[in-house]
């Protein structure tokens, strides 16, 4: 039972989607100030949903059904499954083994797969466009995210999240190492969320809603919902790579400096997309194979210079 509490309820399934409506709203909020506009009202974010939730699906007559309506679910689920294995406000995921980080990045990949089906199945002419631009941002952002998260991993001798907090919280400076990884992370969640600068799958001025342009009702507000949660996860997994501050002080403090921590990765990124533009796609192709993924490799040979010359 307990175990079941801790999936569905806290720190699982009901916190990950109070926690991503609260974060969608700081997120609109500080976006809006940026620009000296008011924002929404805290509870836009749930009265979205709802109204979503309350509306019909409508499928495309000549859309795959199956595929059409499994997208939204497995997108959902594989960003509730990839939190499960993060160590938030404590040293312990709620589920860990060695080489857990490999399988929380690939269970982040899900998502945009799932985009692309849904929106490739769909049939429509934009969903189809939007669905190959996001596919095509996929093998931009991909590689310098991997490569920026195991170079930390690379540092601490371990593929296991939870030995990587081990170790951050035996050497807490360390992370002073991997900023330049910390960097490329942000923009590498930044495409993988499709945020601006990188919305380029979702442009409205250009493609209508781009791969979700046939989704309506529950089915849309369900690729919402994971959009959110995938933040969550996003920002928590880059917390606990990165920021490994606040383990040792207990589980109240934790869990303060953990939001803490999540909301300024997400304040960072609406900084982002407050100054850039968004970028065409052979633009996002450039950016990241040209500067971010060689950063990235600049980050993975610093970590082996420094495990070699730095004590244990």
């Amino acid at each position: 039972m307990a175990d079941l509490f801790r999936i569905l309820v806290f720190p699982g399934f009901l916190f990950l989607v109070v926690f991503g409506f609260s974060a969608q709203y700081f997120d609109r909020k500080l976006y809006a100030r940026l620009q000296n506009r008011i924002g929404p009202p805290w509870f836009q974010p749930v009265a979205d949903f709802f109204k979503l939730m309350a509306k019909e699906e409508v499928i495309p007559e000549e859309a795959n059904p199956a595929m059409f309506k499994m997208m939204p679910i497995f997108a959902v689920a594989s960003a509730v499954t990839a939190f499960f294995y993060i160590p938030l406000w404590g040293k312990q995921a709620l589920f860990y083994f060695k080489g857990d980080i490999i399988v929380v990045l690939y269970l982040l990949t899900i998502p945009t797969l799932t985009l692309f089906l849904g929106g490739w199945y769909s049939t429509s002419l934009y969903s189809k466009l939007g669905a190959v631009r996001s596919i095509t941002q996929l093998f931009a952002y991909e590689v310098p995210l991997f490569i920026s998260i195991l170079a930390p991993a690379l540092l601490a001798n371990t593929w296991s999240l939870e030995g990587m907090t081990v170790f951050y919280s035996a050497h807490p400076w360390y992370w002073v190492f991997n900023l330049v990884g910390f960097f490329v992370a942000i923009v590498a969640l930044l495409g993988k969320l499709e945020k601006v600068p990188f919305d380029i799958a979702e442009a409205e001025t250009e493609i209508v809603a781009g791969t979700l342009t046939e989704y309506s009702g529950r089915l849309l507000g369900l690729f919402k919902l994971a959009l959110d949660i995938e933040t969550i996860v996003g920002a928590s997994l880059l917390a606990a790579v990165f920021l490994p501050f606040g383990f040792n002080l207990g589980p109240v403090a934790g869990f303060v400096i953990y939001i803490i921590k999540v909301l300024f990765i997400i304040a960072i990124m609406s900084l982002s997309r407050t100054v850039f533009a968004r970028l065409r796609i052979d633009q996002m192709m450039m950016l990241c194979w040209k500067y971010v993924a060689p950063l990235a490799f600049l980050q993975l040979l610093l970590s082996l210079i420094l495990k070699g010359i730095l004590p244990r």
